[in-house]
Protein backbone atom coordinates (compact mmCIF):
# COMPACT_ATOMS: atom_id res chain seq x y z
CA UNK A 1 0.00 0.00 0.00
CA UNK A 2 1.27 3.16 -0.99
CA UNK A 3 2.24 5.15 2.17
CA UNK A 4 -0.19 7.98 1.01
CA UNK A 5 -2.90 5.58 1.13
CA UNK A 6 -2.01 4.14 4.50
CA UNK A 7 -1.93 8.22 5.71
CA UNK A 8 -5.39 8.45 4.19
CA UNK A 9 -6.47 5.14 6.18
CA UNK A 10 -5.09 6.52 9.43
CA UNK A 11 -6.46 9.90 9.10
CA UNK A 12 -9.78 8.60 7.99
CA UNK A 13 -9.39 6.63 11.38
CA UNK A 14 -8.72 9.33 13.61
CA UNK A 15 -11.62 11.42 12.24
CA UNK A 16 -14.25 8.85 12.64
CA UNK A 17 -12.94 7.54 16.57
CA UNK A 18 -13.06 11.93 17.12
CA UNK A 19 -16.86 11.74 16.11
CA UNK A 20 -17.13 8.30 18.12
CA UNK A 21 -18.03 10.16 20.92
CA UNK A 22 -22.24 10.82 21.63
CA UNK A 23 -21.52 13.83 23.22
CA UNK A 24 -19.32 15.13 20.52
CA UNK A 25 -21.47 14.51 17.80
CA UNK A 26 -24.17 16.48 19.63
CA UNK A 27 -22.06 19.38 19.72
CA UNK A 28 -21.32 19.47 16.38
CA UNK A 29 -25.06 18.54 15.30
CA UNK A 30 -25.38 21.52 17.45
CA UNK A 31 -22.94 23.86 16.18
CA UNK A 32 -24.72 23.04 12.69
CA UNK A 33 -27.35 25.17 13.70
CA UNK A 34 -24.71 28.26 14.20
CA UNK A 35 -22.13 29.70 16.61
CA UNK A 36 -22.28 29.03 21.20
CA UNK A 37 -20.43 29.32 23.63
CA UNK A 38 -19.61 26.53 26.13
CA UNK A 39 -22.23 27.69 28.48
CA UNK A 40 -24.73 27.91 25.94
CA UNK A 41 -24.01 24.27 25.25
CA UNK A 42 -24.08 23.23 28.95
CA UNK A 43 -27.42 24.92 28.99
CA UNK A 44 -28.69 22.84 25.44
CA UNK A 45 -26.92 19.76 26.33
CA UNK A 46 -27.48 19.63 29.89
CA UNK A 47 -24.03 18.41 30.55
CA UNK A 48 -21.36 19.51 32.62
CA UNK A 49 -19.11 22.54 31.85
CA UNK A 50 -15.75 20.54 31.88
CA UNK A 51 -17.33 17.73 30.01
CA UNK A 52 -18.33 20.24 27.25
CA UNK A 53 -15.27 22.09 27.56
CA UNK A 54 -13.01 18.87 26.89
CA UNK A 55 -15.39 17.79 23.70
CA UNK A 56 -14.81 21.14 22.23
CA UNK A 57 -11.16 20.92 22.74
CA UNK A 58 -11.18 17.67 21.20
CA UNK A 59 -12.99 19.08 18.23
CA UNK A 60 -10.79 22.05 17.98
CA UNK A 61 -7.28 19.96 18.11
CA UNK A 62 -9.02 17.95 15.02
CA UNK A 63 -9.87 21.30 13.43
CA UNK A 64 -13.60 20.34 12.73
CA UNK A 65 -14.54 23.42 15.30
CA UNK A 66 -12.48 26.53 15.99
CA UNK A 67 -12.96 29.42 18.48
CA UNK A 68 -13.98 33.12 17.94
CA UNK A 69 -12.73 35.62 20.93
CA UNK A 70 -15.25 38.36 21.31
CA UNK A 71 -14.14 39.97 24.72
CA UNK A 72 -13.68 37.28 27.49
CA UNK A 73 -15.96 35.07 25.34
CA UNK A 74 -15.38 32.33 22.83
CA UNK A 75 -18.04 31.31 20.21
CA UNK A 76 -17.66 28.33 18.46
CA UNK A 77 -18.58 27.01 15.11
CA UNK A 78 -18.01 24.34 12.67
CA UNK A 79 -14.38 24.72 11.02
CA UNK A 80 -15.36 21.99 8.61
CA UNK A 81 -18.77 22.40 7.07
CA UNK A 82 -18.29 19.42 4.76
CA UNK A 83 -18.56 17.52 8.04
CA UNK A 84 -22.67 18.44 7.66
CA UNK A 85 -22.16 16.04 4.38
CA UNK A 86 -20.27 13.67 6.16
CA UNK A 87 -22.84 13.37 8.48
CA UNK A 88 -25.90 13.15 5.98
CA UNK A 89 -23.96 10.48 3.84
CA UNK A 90 -23.89 8.35 6.79
CA UNK A 91 -27.47 8.82 8.25
CA UNK A 92 -28.75 8.25 4.68
CA UNK A 93 -26.11 5.07 4.63
CA UNK A 94 -27.23 3.88 7.90
CA UNK A 95 -30.89 4.27 6.77
CA UNK A 96 -30.00 1.91 3.65
CA UNK A 97 -28.71 -0.78 5.84
CA UNK A 98 -31.67 -0.64 8.05
CA UNK A 99 -29.35 0.76 11.14
CA UNK A 100 -27.88 -3.16 11.02
CA UNK A 101 -24.41 -1.51 12.54
CA UNK A 102 -26.39 -1.38 15.37
CA UNK A 103 -26.10 -4.73 15.77
CA UNK A 104 -22.85 -5.36 15.52
CA UNK A 105 -21.24 -6.63 18.30
CA UNK A 106 -18.23 -4.77 18.71
CA UNK A 107 -19.59 -1.74 18.18
CA UNK A 108 -23.64 -1.97 18.37
CA UNK A 109 -25.35 -0.87 21.50
CA UNK A 110 -25.49 -4.09 23.24
CA UNK A 111 -21.60 -3.98 22.65
CA UNK A 112 -21.57 -0.13 23.92
CA UNK A 113 -23.98 -1.57 27.17
CA UNK A 114 -21.28 -4.05 28.58
CA UNK A 115 -18.45 -0.79 28.49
Amino acid sequence: MPIVEARGDLAAVSLFHSLADPTRLRIVRRLRLGEARVSDLVAELGLAQSTISEHVACLRDCALVEGRTQGRQVFYSLAQPELMDLLESAETLLHATGYQVDLCGTYGSDARATE
